[in-house]
This record gives C-alpha cells, sequence and structure tokens, in this order.
C-alpha cells in the first residue's frame, strides 16, 4: 500500500565525489558531493551555489572527481561540514559547518597532481577522472540555489587491481563504492559510519549500529 507523503528530501543514493579544484589563491581544494551521474564520457554534478567549489568549477573549468570508496569513509566525514570559503554562510553555519584552508590535511588524504588538467587527485582514490566544465545551468525550483555542471572526462586513473585482468573495464566485484543516501553512508548494502552531516540536518534516522 502507498501512502501520499510531502518529502523533504529527494535523496535515494548515489556514489560520494572527492571533486578536487583549485581556489583563487591556487590552493587545493577538496569537496564531498554525491550528487553525480555518468553517461558515456560525461558526467552531471550538482552543487550549491554557496559552495566554493561552485564559484571555483565555474572559474577554472577544470576539476578531479576522485571516487571514494567504502573504506575511506573516515575520511569523507571529517570534510563533512567543512567549507573553503572564506566567510560561512549563515545556512551553513547553522548547522556546523566551519572554515577549512587545508582540506586535504583536514581529512588526512593526500594530494596528487592532475596531468591533463589543474585540480588536485586524491592518491586514496582508486578512481580518478580529470574533467574539463563543458557547460554550467541554473537549476532548482522557485528560487534557483545550485548549479548543475556538465563536465567531461578527459584522463582516468583506475587503480590496476580494480580491473578485470587484461581489459580496460572496472570489475564490479571488486569496486565498493561509498554511497551516500539520505545524508547517511552505505558501502556493500549496509551503514559504514555515523554521518556528521546527517547530525547537522537532524535527519531523523534510527540506524542499526555501524560494524566495529
Amino acid at each position: 500500500m502507498h501512502v501520499r507523503v510531502d518529502l523533504k528530501v529527494l535523496y535515494f543514493g548515489t556514489p560520494v565525489v572527492l571533486i578536487g579544484s583549485r581556489n583563487p589563491d591556487g590552493t587545493a581544494n577538496l569537496a564531498p558531493m554525491s550528487s553525480a551521474w555518468w553517461l558515456g564520457q560525461s558526467c552531471m554534478l550538482g552543487l550549491g551555489n554557496s559552495a566554493q567549489t561552485t564559484a571555483n568549477l565555474l572559474r577554472e573549468r577544470r576539476c578531479v572527481l576522485n571516487l571514494a570508496p567504502s573504506s575511506l569513509v573516515g575520511a569523507v566525514d571529517r570534510l563533512a561540514l567543512t567549507t573553503a570559503a572564506p566567510v560561512v554562510p549563515a545556512h551553513k553555519a547553522a548547522i556546523g559547518y566551519r572554515h577549512e584552508s587545508d582540506k586535504f590535511a583536514a581529512a588526512g588524504l593526500t594530494e596528487q597532481a592532475g596531468e591533463l588538467v589543474a585540480a588536485p587527485r586524491v592518491a586514496e582514490c582508486p578512481i580518478q577522472l580529470e574533467c574539463e566544465v563543458a557547460a554550467a545551468h541554473p537549476f532548482g525550483a522557485g528560487d534557483t540555489h545550485a548549479t548543475a555542471f556538465q563536465v567531461n572526462v578527459v584522463r582516468a586513473h583506475i587503480a590496476e587491481d580494480l580491473l578485470v585482468p587484461g581489459t580496460q573495464y572496472v570489475d564490479p566485484l571488486r569496486w565498493d563504492p561509498l554511497i551516500m543516501k539520505f545524508c547517511e553512508f552505505f558501502g556493500g548494502g549496509d551503514t559504514v559510519h555515523p554521518s556528521r552531516l546527517a547530525t547537522g540536518w537532524r535527519m531523523p534516522h534510527q540506524l542499526r549500529p555501524t560494524p566495529a
């Protein structure tokens, strides 16, 4: 039986991406997001307009999409309520965001240079996609508050042990992406870590205990 519900969140589950970009002063920025989908060699990214990453992509037109495995959930969660924006927007400050100038240090991750784009890769991420911004579109009903970016993948870096031997294909049995579903972290079909973001957004969840 179905019931009519005015859903507050339409966030059914997508992979977590750590977007590497460059700030106006040239320093590396790293932002977790999970509004991304791929088709062919292109990807659509949904980002809030108050994000520093949005400004970086509009200005630089370059980024790296670092796909996080479930094993990196702790590092991703450490970035969840941080922003590189010098002034934290009021709506973010209200739920616990803080300014963080060195995102890699905050997450405990290692910066790698891009080969074709001037944006940082994450050494610990087994899938790194260097991208160029092809288009940016206002997104959202009513007062526009987000931007949908179309980015084209210009170079892919894949950990060798993820590939089907002798091919150019990722083995889906070896790739365990970190999934964010209604602001909670999932991997292998189960919860994998408490989420600061869910706490900040006061999500009314009652999850099973996270495995040790």
